[in-house]
């Protein structure tokens, strides 16, 4: 993190941007005699009865105009004061349309004198006030100026809030700019919460509607709110483009109102100024950079705003802290630090106090620096709170990373210098705090238990779009079975994310407006005692941490802890992503030194001395690119000429996204009853129609696609191959349970809608054999595959999304996931993998079987039939059940390589399977004349 990348975004509620409309615009009467209070001429604001009272406010709300334009500190100090003279008498009057007038500036003003929840008072009066006036023009601005405090305040589900219900009211007034201003506060609370696709998203669509009403300082608002996501994502150059357009636009209008100008126009020059001194100091640019901030400055003081003014400081803190000088950095990022307090921005006196903290740490006062960063993360913790998505809490954390980054390094330089007083220990803590938070929070709640209590309008809400989304899906199949549009798909896709940010926000407000939503606390990280408490004798923990220039493990025990500092990010990435390739790129795999080497070097980077963890099961918190590497392949032994040893040889493993995690999966199921029944099982789907399985009564469709088209519906993730071996998977896996206790849906009868179906509920073991989707850009959308056609040869939903995931009810013992890439999903800095292991995790499942890569479908077959026996007729816990399989796997030279076994990897419980001496069919062949139940053709 470098600098105050967000300097100032640029919020344009409709009072501030038509402020200089107002005094030349008309009085107006709207449809029914409704004023439309925010183009009202304030020159007109007077009581045409000629009673003094009048009088004296229509001066007094004059002498504020007055005062306002003028836009110095005095100036607006007067105009408020003048204005809330004017308001006490229009108030006498019960005048309330002049009320409305007067309220619309003093809100104004009181924004940068008084503190938010000042101002956010005067907002609900004049929302009030408006409502009862009928005008709809001044209930929505007053709902985009309410939402903007929320959002300084942190009340981010509020402000979402405040802003769907803007829309509307713009919708009902005809006032497009309103969209526009409504638009673009969405984009600032996504940025603001780290998701940087929905800011774009927001921001793109209020520049747009911008530019076609040729409003001009809205579009350098928009533009420069742009630059600062680009930046963010270290997109100088386009940044660097769009501040400048953004700065043009401003110098433009400031030079054609003259002295008409408003303070908003500014306010959005001192933000430019603010950008590009910042690019200038990433170009070491360093005395531009100082001539920019000064300029900046100068114009915050002038217009008495004390978020703008803390903004550069903090910005000059940074400048001075890049050029060495320290004493000066301190001294800014003070003053900084002191403007946000008073102006109650907590999520930006957080930012003060990480980079105060790390100034102090570079002058060698660790004791302060350690003091700011608790209260930095302290008020990080409590704005997390605030936000209602579980999404939206991930982006925010994985946006913050870097403060408990520099904290667990502040920590264990401080173990390095005193061994013994637990150092190490705390630093274990804010390494969980750190991750896999929002799983924690979904972990924590109950199936449905957020529901009960629930308006139904909002159930029905939640509904809608999720039937929404199966229809758009439904469409998309079907659109690569007639007649392809490529626009078409695209205008699918954009929909399909349209309707998925709606879905997150009422997800949210579900959760907010839940009679037990104030009883739910979110669960805490564990400290070193609780989490050695999960422990047995048999069980190690080895949590990693990774950072820039080092990164940390923790090696605890039931009664010890150990640390060891390791390579940094680049030097793991590099390494790791080798030691993929050579075994999953096939020409690579030939060279089967190469991973056995690259193995070996690895083990002894990541995994302490044999001895401390001899004869022990390795429960293993990966972090970053770590997710990613399968530890059983690492190389423990490698003799000249014998068969390498493997950590799967000597170890069982278990993953989880965090220690704390395993302890509410623990709660989750520690009471559960065992559900009636063994397996169901769902297998080899039918997915296209020129499938043989559909029989030659079936009018069928040609054979194949064209080859771009085949192509494209791949990419879509509509087009899948058949699976041959999953049917084989799935009769030997039959072979080992009861008949009247399992469940085999394989081919047609493999459908999205038996998953939903309450059967699923009396089963203990769940297992896809099936294709996995990854969607890196919506999580959302990642799934598994059922069947696409039914027998008739028609297009049917088969898809599993993880959102429908999450509405499952599987209280399961295991789900296997014997699909591609199932343990993947959109890596989230802090959290970890979003993909299907949480939502079936939520859904009820103590522990879940996935793979780290696209698995060769024959090995897959083989590797699960063995861990099945290892679990039902040797009486293996899962973990031990797993190893065992591998190792069988991989002792028949075809599968030695460990791109064959070693991508399967089991999160949740390793403990044993309640009971699990009584599941097996004794004796049970692993015959093919197993009856399997085949459903659509008799030709197989």
């Amino acid at each position: 993190m470098t600098g105050e990348k967000v300097a100032m975004a640029i919020r344009f509620g409709l009072n501030l941007i038509l402020a200089s409309v107002a005094v030349i615009a008309t009085f107006w009467a709207g449809p029914q005699g409704r004023t439309s209070l925010a183009q009202a001429d304030p020159n007109s604001a007077v009581d045409q009865t000629g009673k003094p009272e009048a009088i004296n406010a229509q001066e007094y709300f004059k002498r504020g105009l007055s005062h306002y334009q003028k836009s110095t500190l005095t100036d607006f100090q007067l105009a408020q004061s003048s204005w809330e003279q004017a308001l006490a008498l229009w108030r006498q009057e019960n005048n309330l349309a002049q009320v409305a007038v007067t309220l619309n500036f003093l809100c104004l003003v009181q924004r940068q004198l008084a503190p938010p929840a000042v101002a956010l008072a005067c907002y609900r009066d004049l929302l009030t006030t408006a409502e009862t006036l009928e005008d709809w023009q001044t209930q929505a601005n007053s709902q985009v100026a309410i939402a903007q405090l929320q959002l300084q305040q942190g009340d981010y589900q509020g402000a979402f809030e405040s802003l769907e219900k803007s829309l509307p009211l713009w919708k009902r007034a005809n006032f497009k700019t309103g969209e526009v201003i409504s638009h673009n506060e969405l984009g600032q609370i996504y940025a603001t919460l780290g998701a940087t696709e929905q800011a774009n998203y927001f921001y793109n669509q209020a520049l747009a509607q911008a530019q076609s009403l040729g409003n001009w300082g809205n579009v350098a608002g928009i533009e420069h709110n742009l630059a600062q996501v680009k930046l963010a994502a270290g997109d100088i150059d386009e940044a660097l483009a769009l501040e400048e357009s953004a700065f043009q636009h401003w110098q433009s209008l400031i030079d054609d109102l003259g002295g008409r100008a408003t303070p908003d126009l500014s306010r959005g020059q001192a933000a430019g100024l603010n950008n590009l001194a910042f690019m200038q100091v990433q170009n070491k640019q360093f005395n531009l950079a100082q001539e920019n901030y000064q300029k900046a400055l100068t114009i915050w003081q002038q217009l008495g705003d004390k978020n703008g003014e803390a903004s550069s400081l903090n910005n000059l803190g940074y400048l001075a802290f890049s050029q060495g000088d320290l004493s000066t950095a301190v001294n800014y990022y003070q003053r900084a630090l002191t403007l946000r307090q008073i102006s109650g921005d907590r999520l930006k006196e957080s930012l003060s106090r990480y980079w105060l903290a790390v100034a102090l740490k570079k002058q060698g006062n660790a004791e302060q620096a350690m003091t700011e960063i608790e209260k930095a993360i302290y008020l990080l913790e409590n704005l997390r709170q605030t936000i209602g998505s579980d999404d939206l809490r991930s982006s925010f954390l994985a946006s913050k990373q870097d403060y408990y980054q520099f904290y667990i390094d502040l920590l264990m330089e401080q173990h390095q210098k005193y061994p013994d007083q637990g150092w190490d220990g705390k630093a274990l803590l804010v390494s969980e705090s750190a991750k896999a938070r929002s799983l924690l929070d979904i972990l924590a709640q109950t199936p449905g238990k957020l529901t009960k209590g629930i308006a139904p309008k909002l159930l029905g809400q939640k509904e809608t779009i999720e039937r929404q989304l199966n229809t758009l899906q439904e469409n998309k199949i079907k659109l690569y079975s007639s007649n392809y549009d490529p626009n078409q798909q695209a205008e699918l896709d954009q929909t399909m994310a349209e309707l998925l940010q709606q879905y997150d926000q009422v997800l949210g407000q579900i959760e907010r407006e839940s009679p037990n939503y104030n009883a739910l606390t979110r669960p805490q990280p564990l400290n070193l005692p609780q989490i050695q408490a999960l422990l047995d004798d048999k069980t190690l923990l080895l949590e990693y941490a990774l950072g820039q220039e080092r990164s940390y493990l923790w090696v605890v025990g039931q009664s010890s802890l150990e640390s060891y500092i390791l390579p940094g990010t680049d030097e793991l990435d590099s390494a790791i992503k080798n030691f993929r390739q050579s075994f999953l790129e096939p020409t690579q795999r030939l060279r089967r030194p190469l991973a056995v080497n690259q193995g070996a070097d690895l083990y002894k980077q990541l995994v302490p001395a044999s001895a401390k963890v001899a004869d022990k099961r390795l429960l293993i918190v990966p972090d970053g690119v770590l997710q990613y590497l399968p530890f059983g392949a690492l190389v423990t032994d490698n003799p000249p000429g014998q068969t390498p040893t493997y950590l799967i040889d000597r170890h069982e493993l278990v993953t989880m996204p965090s220690a704390s995690t395993l302890a509410i999966l623990r709660q989750n199921t520690a009471q559960r009853e065992p559900a009636p029944n063994l397996l169901a099982i769902f297998a080899d789907p039918v997915f296209t129609t020129n499938d043989e399985r559909l029989g030659t009564a079936i009018a069928r469709r040609p054979e194949n696609l064209p080859m771009d088209l085949e192509l494209s519906a791949r990419d879509a993730g509509v087009y899948f191959d058949r699976l041959p071996y999953t049917e084989k998977e799935a009769e030997q896996l039959m072979a080992l349970f009861p008949a009247e206790a399992s469940l085999n849906e394989l081919g047609f009868e493999a459908t999205r809608e038996q998953v939903f179906s309450r059967a699923m509920e009396q089963y203990r073991f769940v297992h896809f054999a099936t294709h996995g989707i990854l969607n890196s850009k919506n999580p959302q959308l990642s799934g598994l595959v059922l069947s696409l056609v039914n027998p008739e040869g028609e297009p049917i939903n088969g898809f599993v999304r993880l959102y429908d995931i999450f509405n499952l009810n599987l209280p399961a013992d295991l789900v296997v996931l014997s699909a591609c890439q199932t343990g993947l999903g959109q890596e989230v800095r802090g959290e970890g993998l979003i993909g299907l292991t949480r939502g079936f995790m939520y859904a009820g499942a103590a522990r879940v079987v996935v793979s780290l890569w696209s698995v060769d479908d024959e090995a897959t077959a083989r590797l699960m039939t063995e861990f099945y026996r290892g679990l039902l007729q040797h009486n293996m816990t899962p973990t031990a059940a797993l190893q065992w399989a591998q190792q069988r796997l991989k002792e028949d030279p075809r599968f030695a390589s460990p791109y064959f076994w070693a991508g399967f990897t089991l999160q949740g419980e390793w403990q044993n399977l309640r009971p699990a001496d009584q599941l097996a069919v004794e004796g049970s062949p692993l015959a093919s004349s197993v009856p399997t139940k085949i459903i659509g053709t008799s030709l197989n």
